[in-house]
């Protein structure tokens, strides 16, 4: 499988030698899966946008310090690949910033939460069983960073999981596109340094109770493993 990497942001500079920058992350991630895995990279914030939706088999977005709704051109020009590839048919899979671009392309809205930042460790539950969850289990607990959250849905979206905090967590909208608002690809040192890094925007309580949260086991390899059952399987349909 070719999967393009739809690249938002960069890893801030203080640490990126520890962790490397984030198409490092997802290659490290998702070839543990599969090793055959093929990853080619667009740095749409730099203005890369692709200009052909067939260059791959699928398509990932990462995660970003920017929001959907700051008004950047490079943000609104990924919006209208994103509605390219839902007309098309093509697999899209969001991350974070990604899902939440998503969920605004198709016509949903995205707010700066009112709970707050989350970070660390997120807990969910699993709200609806896909067939491409597979190996099953009932919740899906991923580490996250982030303010804004999915408010409404766009048509045709389903929640499949969510918490509380955060109730439209894990969206598939038809059969070719799936958001998470968790970072799989994010390993729990380089989420204790990113939290370290924005201790005084994210704030010392929040910071304090995620620090705690990551003593519990993370499902970033099943939650791999899922999206490549989901990306498969939207790739089998389109053809």
């Amino acid at each position: 499988m070719r999967i393009g990497l739809l690249q938002c942001d960069d890893v801030a500079p203080e640490l990126r030698e520890a962790h490397g920058n984030y198409p490092k992350m997802f290659a490290a991630l998702f070839q543990r899966v599969d090793p055959t895995l093929e990853f080619r990279v667009w740095r749409c914030l730099d203005g890369e946008i692709p200009d052909d939706i067939d260059a791959v088999d699928a398509w990932m977005t990462t995660g970003s310090k920017h929001g959907v709704n700051d008004g950047l051109a490079w943000v609104d020009q990924l919006c209208d690949f994103v509605r390219e590839l839902w007309r098309a048919g093509k697999p899209l899979v969001g991350i974070c910033f990604g899902h939440q671009l998503m969920a605004k392309a198709l016509g949903g809205e995205v707010v700066k939460s009112e709970r707050g930042w989350g970070v660390g460790m997120s807990f969910n539950r699993v709200t609806a069983r896909a067939a491409w969850m597979e190996p099953w289990q009932p919740g899906i607990d991923l580490l996250v960073s982030h303010q804004d959250q999915v408010e409404v849905l766009p048509p045709e979206a389903t929640i499949v999981g969510g918490s509380d905090f955060c109730p439209h967590y894990l969206m598939q909208i038809g059969e070719h596109f799936l958001g998470v608002q968790g970072h799989p690809e994010f390993t729990k040192a380089y989420s204790r340094d990113l939290m370290a890094l924005r201790r005084e925007l994210v704030g010392d309580e929040r910071v304090s109770e995620g620090e705690t949260s990551l003593a519990a086991p993370v499902d970033d390899t099943l939650m791999a493993r899922w999206i490549l059952n989901f990306l498969r399987r939207a790739i089998a349909a389109r053809d």
